[in-house]
């Protein structure tokens, strides 16, 4: 494993996944992680928590099973504005974001608009990471865009759950990996789990890394302390 953390989880109040938080940090601590983002569907997803829960998530503790909890959300782009399903009282209690585009939400295969939404999002301040931006689904200027999430500090994500089930996804994340070379962008690796045992694992998406020759220096959840780091700009106050 290259990541100390895995910042793109599910419990099972995304009705979808079928763990809890507990169950997930457990696998985390059994693989070795320092930390685990908690970041279920917001509200515009059909099997969503209600907002409830996530105002709520400052009763969990700081840590599980000795990993650290950052307590997030995986936001729904709404719309070709780059606008998002979250308010923002509330996104800024939120302690990591990522923003996804999601067919049931976000009805739109135009490149041109696409590509508006992805560059709209990064003017977002409280946007962590670009969730899952390889699938065939959402075709975009990919270059372009690259280059406006290393001007607006927002990780592309390499989703393991894309590279394995999602239409094109291995190509285009291949296509990513090269440009953020490039380019020097850094990115997250993920692996967008959804069952216990899937926390931290992220093989495909290593083996693409390593066929590439990406440098591990720019998977910025390899370093648990770099992490750290970017959540305390927001939240200086925060015990991580």
């Amino acid at each position: 494993m290259i990541i100390e953390a895995d910042l793109h989880t599910h419990t099972c109040a995304s009705t979808h996944a079928f763990s809890t938080i507990k169950e997930n940090c457990r696998y985390a601590s059994r693989y070795g992680l320092k930390g685990i983002a908690m970041t279920d569907h917001m509200t515009a997803m059909d099997d969503s928590p209600h907002k409830w829960h996530f105002h709520n998530m400052e009763i969990l503790p700081r840590a599980i099973s000795g990993v650290y909890v950052l307590k997030g959300v995986e936001l729904n782009v709404t719309d070709t504005e780059g606008s998002v399903d979250m308010d923002e009282a509330l996104l800024k209690k939120m302690e990591w974001c990522v923003a996804s585009m999601h067919r049931s939400v976000f009805n739109c295969n135009d490149k041109e608009l696409i590509t508006n939404a992805y560059l709209k999002l990064c003017e977002n301040p409280y946007i962590d990471v670009i969730g899952h931006p390889t699938s065939d689904a959402f075709p975009f200027d990919m270059e372009k865009c690259l280059k406006a999430f290393k001007e607006y500090g927002k990780l592309p994500e390499v989703n393991e759950s894309s590279v394995v089930y999602k239409d094109g996804s291995r190509r285009n994340c291949i296509e990513m990996l090269k440009l953020c070379k490039k380019y020097e962008i850094p990115v997250v690796v993920d692996s967008d789990a959804h069952y216990c045992e899937l926390v931290g694992m992220t093989p495909e998406c290593e083996k693409l890394i390593d066929e590439i020759g990406f440098p591990v220096s720019l998977v910025e959840n390899a370093s648990w302390d770099m992490i750290r780091e970017r959540v305390r700009k927001k939240h200086p106050d925060i015990n991580i």
